[in-house]
């Protein structure tokens, strides 16, 4: 089997089946700095856009894989942090629908999207699933952590007006972490700029993988229904995804299981062992963790080990 640089999966994804992965940035270069993501704290907050890797290269690895015949549902770019940094993410998503084969989508936070530049590239897109999980500035800090210059007033200028001009289909995410952006009165003036942007739909998520941090609770199911109703029309609650017992996700969930058994493993070894990129990772662990198969240990230096739960006491777990 083929391995890829830029390229990973394809991967189960509640949204879009399953998704090949394009990461166009190195790890955790990002315009926000999330409580929530699941890839951990961005080490390098940045609104420089350049070419973080080379868009060539990029292209020939989608060219083989689409020339290998291999299948997925969507083509996603995504990755490590905030895809419309690089300079020319708007060539990839060319290449990708020139191909015809395969829709094209475009996983943004939306920081970008201001910029007339940003807003050409991104039209190439099938779908742009923008994300927006704050009311006003201060919840947006507390909620998003946003490099210094970001505003979020600029940041819904910016829908707003990338709404007026593409013609695929915007997916809008709300992500809800109970009790910091979860009362009704602000999800309500969240469901209002929602409105005022139009997208094709608005999606409600919530922790259900290990988050960057501890505090980033998971929002319950019955009170994400209730909160979809805010919206108009109401917003839809994101479906976990299932992976059946003959899914390839299912075995690599096996696998991860039997190493975690025998000793405790931060992402990067995980990563390292099955060659999966840390979103893949994430994935899995966040499953088995919501199995109560395995359990999260963070270090006083912040590193995060996973562990296999065993009928020994493991409070104490050497790692």
């Amino acid at each position: 089997m083929t391995t890829y640089k830029h390229l990973f999966g394809p991967v189960p994804s509640r949204r879009f089946g399953r998704s090949l992965g394009v990461d166009l940035t190195p790890c955790k270069t990002c315009s926000f700095d999330c409580v929530f993501c699941q890839l951990g704290r961005t080490t390098n907050k940045t609104t420089t856009r350049r070419e973080y890797v080379p868009t060539g290269r990029v292209i020939e690895e989608l060219d083989d894989w689409l020339g290998s015949g291999s299948t997925a549902d969507y083509i996603t770019l995504s990755g490590s942090g905030e895809p419309t940094l690089h300079t020319e993410f708007g060539e990839v998503l060319k290449s990708i629908r020139t191909a015809g084969r395969i829709p094209a989508v475009l996983l943004t936070n939306g920081s970008m999207l201001h910029l007339p530049e940003v807003r050409n590239a991104a039209s190439h897109a099938d779908v742009v699933k923008v994300s927006l999980s704050a009311w006003d500035q201060f919840s947006f800090e507390h909620v998003n952590r946003p490099h210094e210059s970001i505003k979020l007033r600029k940041v819904i200028e910016g829908l707003w007006s990338f709404r007026n001009q593409f013609k695929g289909e915007i997916w809008l995410e709300v992500f809800l972490v109970w009790g910091t952006n979860t009362v009704f009165s602000d999800v309500s003036r969240i469901a209002g700029i929602a409105k005022a942007i139009g997208p094709d739909r608005v999606q409600l998520n919530t922790a259900v993988r290990p988050p960057s941090e501890e505090y980033a609770f998971t929002t319950p199911k019955e009170d994400m229904h209730k909160l979809a109703e805010l919206f108009d029309p109401p917003a839809e609650v994101i479906p976990e995804f299932s992976a059946g017992p003959s899914d390839p996700a299912r075995t690599n969930e096996e696998e991860i299981l039997a190493m975690l058994k025998r000793r405790p493993c931060t992402p990067g070894d995980i990563a390292g062992v099955f060659s999966l990129h840390r979103n893949e990772i994430s994935k899995y662990v966040g499953k088995l963790m919501r199995e109560g198969l395995i359990r999260e240990i963070r270090k006083d230096g912040g590193e995060v080990y996973y562990i296999g739960i065993l009928e020994r006491d493991i409070s104490h777990a050497d790692v």
